[in-house]
């Protein structure tokens, strides 16, 4: 039997659930912290809301400060509208090979650069994983995020495996299409094998294909199957890599079609959104906001930090 469709919201029934800074106020507020407000300072309970909300809604009767819902969260010293966060995580969802800042600045009336940096804070709700342990059969490959080979001056060209100029990124893919990927430093056989033993469990079984760097792994407690693209070999007893592969694909179309730039420096958000877009897959929309908001407590993340980290 299929899994349900997941429930999605279109852009209408979006401004319907949240037409005003309030309805978006009280969302995430509910979301935060059920029925009862708490200090995002100290973590009483014992608060007070402020009259007219000035200068901010609540007042914590413990530590004396003021605080709001982004208190405490990547929220915090945003200016911009909770009705343009939440309007941003709904694009950042809606969109499977992602948006570019250049729309979503458009679409919510900011500049460009206000449109980068919010998206970017909310990619980086997502970086943390819950429940890293991959198990079962397990599909593992490496890629190269940049440009295309074909657009690079004659000097950048490289015969070694990859292109110069751009990022080796590892994947891993479970039984139930649950992705893992980050970027790495390099693809040799002490980096690619120590992204195995980080997220399988002993005793998995990892598929991959002939790469060089991956021998050595059942002498680490794995079960190892190496697929022989190279011969013609996709599929061996149901052991393949096209999930993978599948997803490669998916982040290179977003990486040409949308983005047409992703900087090493930035990569590991922009992985991890096609990776929790992908996980998620099967979440509705507005389950997807609620994961999102989920996520931002005890997260910051400056505009200085940014561009300078």
């Amino acid at each position: 039997m299929s899994n349900p469709k997941p429930e999605t919201l279109s852009t209408f029934e979006f401004f319907r659930k949240f037409p005003d800074e309030e309805a978006a106020r009280k969302f995430f507020e509910g979301k935060r912290w059920g029925d009862e407000p708490v200090c995002g300072h100290c973590g009483s309970v014992s608060v007070t809301e402020c009259k007219d909300h000035k200068p901010m809604p609540y007042r914590c009767k413990d530590c004396r400060k003021h605080f709001s819902v982004r208190t405490g969260t990547v929220l915090a010293e945003s200016r911009l509208p909770l009705q343009k966060w939440l309007l941003a995580i709904f694009m950042l969802t809606s969109a499977r090979k992602g948006i570019p800042s250049t729309q979503m600045a458009r679409e919510l009336g900011v500049t460009q650069k206000t449109a980068w940096f919010l998206a970017q804070r909310i990619r980086e709700t997502w970086l943390k994983d819950r429940n890293d342990d991959m198990d079962g059969q397990l599909q593992v490959d490496e890629t190269y995020v940049g440009g295309k080979a074909a657009n690079k001056h004659a000097s950048q060209k490289s015969g070694k495996r990859g292109m110069h100029g751009k990022v080796a990124v590892m994947g891993m893919r479970d039984e139930a299409g649950r992705v893992i990927a980050m970027p790495v430093s390099d693809t040799k056989s002490a980096t690619v094998q120590t992204f195995v033993t980080d997220h399988a469990q002993t005793g998995a079984t990892v598929v991959t294909d002939q790469f060089a760097g991956y021998l050595g792994l059942e002498g680490k407690g794995y079960r190892h199957i190496r697929i022989n693209h190279s011969a013609g070999e996709y599929i061996r007893d149901m052991a393949h890599t096209n999930g993978i592969e599948s997803f490669w694909s998916l982040l290179k179309r977003g990486y040409i079609g949308i983005y047409h730039y992703m900087s090493a420096k930035h990569l590991h958000r922009y992985v991890k959104e096609f990776s929790f877009r992908h996980n998620t897959a099967h979440v509705g929309t507005m389950d997807f906001i609620g994961m999102t908001i989920d996520r931002m407590a005890d997260k910051r993340l400056t505009y200085k930090g940014l561009i300078n980290g």
